[in-house]
């Protein structure tokens, strides 16, 4: 393994964490507004405040164990699913691409979900327990 890896995927995981740490915070601080996010993407009209508290409280409970990388099967999976999600729900801003250009920043974002994903036991720099290196 080169030895920048870990390091590069612990910058990738605290990138991934600062957007859903927004996501999360907009749910519990502005629940109107993720309202209008859940009605407008998802189809999800009429949910109430409680509902994003509860949705905002898991979420976040989910993104802290996601950043401290631990059960990285289940935290990194969590992620990649709710992000290819989010992406995939916003198709039509993507056939007018130049009036929705910010919409883009997704599919990166998508792909550094998926290499996390793929790469997980790579990622040491984490709060996990992780097995002894094999010595050579």
């Amino acid at each position: 393994m080169p030895k920048q890896l870990p390091l590069a995927l612990l910058l990738l995981r605290l990138g991934v964490f600062i957007v859903f740490l927004f996501w999360t915070l907009d749910k519990l601080v502005q629940p109107d507004h993720a309202a209008k996010v859940f009605g407008a993407f998802y189809g999800l009209d009429g949910l109430g405040e409680t509902a994003f508290y509860l949705i905002g409280a898991a979420q976040l409970v989910l993104i802290l164990a996601f950043v401290a990388g631990v059960f990285k099967t289940w935290t990194y999976g969590a992620i990649l699913v709710f992000h290819g999600v989010s992406t995939l729900s916003a198709f039509g801003k993507y056939l007018q691409p130049f009036d929705n250009l910010l919409f883009f920043a997704a599919w990166p974002m998508l792909a550094a979900c998926a290499a996390l994903f793929l790469l997980r036991e790579s990622d040491t720099l984490t709060l996990s327990r992780q097995p002894a290196p094999a010595t050579a």
